[in-house]
């Protein structure tokens, strides 16, 4: 076999020309990972923004305030928390899936991140494809509770006093297709039973009408109603979950009661657009785990009605998708849709 030579007796200057020009090639192709490591290194250079799909007081501006104001702390560089409310989220989450993917723009999102693909045909962004888990951060629980006044005292009697009088009662929710919708259409299938479905704009205003008995009942989440939780005007019958809450220790799961599908935990977590540099992720995801690992994060994210979760970005993203799947199976049951 004839042996291939890089050099040419007949033009040695061209192939060393030729051989400068691949060198030069690769030193090329070397310079923009290394700039990428560069710029991981020297991250954060300049301010960042934080998305919040949801309105400020909420759940996820609350998480979203603490984590923003830890991560200042440490890099020295301003985090700006910056609501997008509207559609359920999808506003915002739609505004961080078409940012920058260089670092600067963080989305704190939540459980309706996986469950809107499961009510809306259509959306302008793809969960899965579109964003990548930096790492979660918290886990919430939604609460199912009656105005005192109707005297009933546990899940079991509201779904008798729904079976007695069919159409007549009402279960308030904080939007449609989220996951107080979708637990009230749980409830309804599962306790066989006609319910009335009426969608606020928030936890707080379904709190507000459940407390001044406008509503038969509600789902909401602890973060927006921690507060009026121990009111005498309320009466908690059941929380969704794996397990009880600290903050209300006597109610019981509705996975206790014998319910299916109220298992799934909501969450909220930290995300950045997908193709961010792999570096500038790692960066978020170790100072962010950090911040979870202190006692005083860890008060202050009990202290608002929420149980810390730290998870990794794979771990996130295995759940992320089990829950997606949940999610589904539900809102096709229930014949949920939002266009």
């Amino acid at each position: 076999m004839p042996r291939i030579s890089l050099m040419s007796k007949s033009n040695p200057h061209g192939n060393r020309i030729g051989l400068a020009a691949v060198f030069a090639l690769a030193a090329a192709l070397l310079v923009p990972q290394a700039s990428r490591a560069d710029e991981a290194a020297s991250y954060p250079q300049k301010p960042i923004r934080m998305i919040v799909p949801f309105p400020a007081g909420g759940g996820s501006d609350t998480v979203a305030r603490l984590i923003g104001h830890q991560l200042t702390a440490i890099w020295g560089q301003p985090v700006v928390v910056e609501n997008k409310p509207g559609a359920s989220g999808t506003l915002g989450f739609t505004a961080a899936a078409k940012a920058g993917r260089d670092g600067y723009t963080l989305l704190l999102g939540a459980t309706p991140l996986v469950q809107l693909q499961s009510v809306y045909k259509s959306l302008p962004y793809d969960t899965f494809r579109d964003f990548s888990p930096v790492a979660r951060v918290a886990l919430s629980a939604d609460v199912f509770a009656v105005p005192a006044t109707t005297g009933i005292n546990s899940a079991r009697a509201f779904i008798a006093a729904a079976r007695a009088n069919p159409g007549k009662l009402s279960y308030g929710s904080y939007g449609n297709g989220t996951s107080s919708h979708m637990h009230g259409e749980l409830l309804r299938m599962q306790g066989g039973v006609d319910l009335t479905h009426v969608a606020y704009k928030g936890g707080m205003p379904a709190m507000q009408d459940l407390l001044g008995g406008q509503v038969s009942s509600a789902f909401v989440d602890v973060a927006s109603s921690r507060s009026s939780l121990v009111s005498p005007k309320i009466k908690v019958l059941a929380v969704t979950g794996e397990r009880r809450l600290q903050l209300l220790p006597d109610v019981p799961t509705f996975t206790e009661l014998g319910f299916r599908d109220f298992e799934p935990n909501g969450w909220y977590g930290l995300f950045v657009p997908a193709g961010t540099p792999k570096a500038v992720v790692e960066k978020l995801t170790s100072a962010v785990m950090s911040i979870l690992s202190k006692p005083e994060t860890l008060e202050i994210i009990r202290g608002q009605g929420l149980e810390p979760g730290a998870l990794a970005p794979d771990e996130f993203g295995r759940l992320m998708r089990r829950d997606a799947q949940i999610w589904s199976r539900i809102a096709s049951s229930a014949r949920i849709t939002l266009d």
